[in-house]
């Protein structure tokens, strides 16, 4: 899966403009500098395919990108997991079904209107009010949102939901002297966006977006870019890679093969980019088949993959080889268990591979075939792979050489993408690849894969355990994790799990998907990298309010 990701796609810019905004050649240069400030940063597609619409409603499927207009009560830091106060400055769980929040005081929209707790509960109840607009399905678990003072505000669930805090914490919230006035929430497209972010929408047409810098953002001071210019990659991927190539970019997400050779080398001094881990991609194996429902077979695998050759082979070198415990590390540390192993990375180790097969009663044949433990020999397994998706068939070759040097036959099949994933979904698969983790919800990055009610019969499509695992002690761990208050708490149980994943080995992370992210210094330093983590791509607002301006930097 090579697919190239656009980092702005997901929220709003708003308003302002229309007919004829067009930002020239000659505006889009730089002058340098001025009063403290970059003029301008270049940025990727802002969104809506390519005819986008002037929708700047941030809950939409099909809005342009929001994500410096409107702010979230907390930020989860993107790398870390880090809670970072933002218009919220704490949280309190009164009980596992009682969440009361204080706002911060101070803050402005962009039209000069003070925001307050009112906003916040207006924002929640707007979900029950228009539940098209409820994403996450948050009204599935709450009882109230109440405004109980200028500053708190009150959730009340129908049960324990401390797992539901990320949900509350990253929901954009939008002014209700604006939105009030709408009948029809859900329709509305919101072209003239009132936000507290730092930035506001200067112009917008189909081929460019312009945000400019809010004067009255409540941490302005922190804001050295005056404006934000996004452009549509309506060329194609290739146009795309040559402007990244030429420095048309500041700030973008895209893949690009080798490239070292074919960014960096433009401009080894600016041209920077950072691929931190993102989620689990896994060997998931059916587990209500033979060997596979063997957990001595399924350890045995977990040394017999050569992951460093999947990373350096099939990825380009691009990831980090994936910890068994189901964590994203290093970003996740801080939650490992401190007594498992090696931090869960499994070696590439075949003779031992051979050792634990053998003490579990698979023999190998004269032929050199992996026998069972009735003596007869194993069938050839299906590995289906996504059509189209190289790097994952290449990986799965990879894995299907590691295997037959234990005797062990895989057939890779490349059905199309929809039928892999509708076979997955009813168990019709001996082999497949899945990806789970990499958020920052540890209740949801094993609950998704491992509850027993996140499955189904085979024959049936399950939600999201495709493996079919069913353990009633990971369910008793899950159910306690979604009632635990207290960090640490929720730490020592999350270790257990981990535990389940080292031992039990229900799926094999083999490597983290990378979030792509490419960078330039020319105008402005302080870009999150891999030598200071201190956000990860997704963070962007935690980004533009610590970049600075270069300065060596004299403009065009």
């Amino acid at each position: 899966m090579t697919a190239a990701a656009t980092a702005f796609l997901v929220a709003v810019a708003g308003a302002a403009c229309g007919a004829g905004d067009n930002a020239s050649d000659s505006d889009r240069g730089d002058s340098g500098a001025t009063a403290g400030l970059v003029r301008r940063l270049n940025m990727g597609d802002f969104g809506g395919g390519n005819a986008p619409q002037r929708n700047f409603n941030p809950f939409s499927p099909t809005a342009l990108t929001t994500t410096f207009v409107y702010e979230m009560l907390f930020n989860i830091n993107d790398y870390s997991c880090e809670v970072e106060p933002w218009l919220a400055e704490s949280f309190t769980w009164e009980s596992p079904t009682k969440l009361v929040v204080r706002t911060r005081k101070g803050v402005q929209w962009s039209d000069g209107k003070p925001f307050s707790a009112k906003d916040v509960a207006f924002t929640f109840n707007l979900f029950k009010k228009a539940p098209g607009l409820d994403r996450n399905g948050i009204w599935s678990a709450l009882s109230s949102v109440t405004a109980t003072s200028e500053d708190e505000v009150t959730f009340t669930f129908k049960e324990p939901s401390v797992p539901r805090f990320n949900q509350i914490a990253d929901t954009r919230i939008v002014p209700e002297h604006i939105w009030s006035k709408e009948s029809d929430p859900e329709k509305f497209t919101n072209p003239n966006p009132v936000g507290t972010g730092p930035f506001t929408v200067k112009s917008m047409n189909s081929q460019q977006l312009v945000l400019e810098r809010n004067p009255r953002y409540w941490q302005a001071d922190k804001v050295k870019v005056q404006e934000l210019f996004f452009r549509k990659a309506t060329g194609g991927a290739e146009v795309d890679k040559l402007r990244l190539q030429r420095g048309e970019y500041d700030w973008n997400a895209m893949f690009v093969p080798d490239i070292e050779k074919t960014y960096v080398a433009k401009d080894p001094k600016h041209n920077k980019y950072w691929f931190p881990p993102g989620a689990n991609i896994s060997l998931y194996m059916n587990l209500t088949k033979a060997p596979f429902n063997d957990v001595e077979f399924r350890r045995a695998l977990t040394y017999a993959i050569d992951r460093e050759e999947i990373k350096d082979k099939a990825q380009y070198g691009y990831v980090e080889t994936a910890s068994q415990t189901g964590l994203v590390l290093p970003g996740q540390k801080a939650w490992l268990a401190p007594d498992i192993e090696n931090e869960g990375r499994v070696p590439y180790d075949p003779e031992r591979a051979k050792q634990i097969l053998a003490d579990a009663g698979y023999q190998t044949g004269p032929d050199g075939k992996l026998r069972g433990k009735d003596g007869k020999p194993l069938p050839a397994f299906s590995f289906k792979v996504q059509n189209g998706w190289v790097d994952w068939i290449q990986a799965a070759q990879i894995i299907r050489d590691n295997l037959a040097d234990l005797g062990i036959t895989l057939n890779v099949q490349t059905p199309t993408p929809e039928i892999v994933d509708a076979d997955r979904a009813s168990g019709n698969f001996d082999m497949v690849f899945g990806v789970h983790g990499g958020g920052c919800n540890m209740y949801d990055a094993y609950r998704l894969p491992l509850h027993s009610a996140q499955t189904a019969p085979v024959g049936k499509p399950a939600a999201s355990n495709f493996v079919r695992w069913r353990d009633a002690r990971t369910d008793d761990l899950l159910d306690e994790l979604a009632q635990a208050q207290e960090e640490e708490e929720q730490k020592r149980i999350v270790g257990e799990l981990q535990k389940i994943m080292v031992e039990q080995v229900p799926v094999i992370p083999l490597w983290y998907g990378a979030q792509w992210f490419q960078y330039r210094t020319e105008k402005v330093v302080g870009w999150p990298s891999a030598e200071d983590p201190y956000a990860g791509p997704g963070d962007q607002l935690v980004i533009i309010t610590r970049l600075r301006p270069n300065p060596e930097y004299r403009g065009d």
